[in-house]
């Protein structure tokens, strides 16, 4: 970002008085949009967010003014980037670029050598190129969904040519980061 697009940005982690501005920028996403009744019935409320940044999830946000315009978040136990979001009137200022390098370093900081995330099958959508071009990589489809992966090291050569990548369920269910 150039000094003047950082200009009156604040980056810093989550906190538990924050989660309701995060229902506030998570709605009017353009892109994978709910509603806070949708986000509710899928389990996502104010009080799981809570239980989430107590134990499993970390987060960081971006304020301009005291407004929060974005936001983003990883689980350490499953080394999943969980989520990420920015106000319409806010994309195109980097704020997700480095919402998502906060959330990854930090996953890369518990140990993880790979992490993974869920998004939508239609590779036409921003957030496919977005992903790709911070470099993540098709992993496999499920349930309806596309299952991305970053690695914290360069694939060998042989893996890059070949595209093979271990399938991460079996790295979930085995509950620990990288083994």
């Amino acid at each position: 970002m150039s000094a003047k697009e950082t200009r009156g940005m604040i980056f810093r982690e989550i906190t538990i008085r924050d989660i309701p501005a995060l229902f506030d920028v998570r709605t009017p996403v353009r892109e994978n949009a709910s509603t806070r009744s949708g986000l509710y019935s899928a389990g996502i409320t104010e009080n799981a967010v809570e239980a989430m940044l107590r134990t499993s999830h970390r987060g960081w946000l971006c304020e301009c003014g005291a407004k929060v315009v974005g936001f983003a978040m990883g689980n350490r136990e499953t080394g999943e980037f969980w989520v990420i979001a920015v106000l319409p009137e806010y994309e195109g200022r980097g704020i997700g670029s480095k919402l998502l390098n906060l959330a990854e370093s930090w996953l890369w900081a518990t140990g993880w050598k790979e992490i993974w995330l869920w998004t939508s099958l239609d590779t036409q959508l921003r957030a496919y190129s977005f992903y790709k071009k911070h470099g993540w990589f098709d992993a496999e489809v499920r349930t309806n969904q596309r299952i991305m992966k970053k690695s914290y090291l360069p694939l060998s050569q042989g893996d890059q040519a070949s595209g093979q990548v271990e399938s991460w369920p079996e790295k979930y269910r085995r509950g620990k980061p990288n083994g």
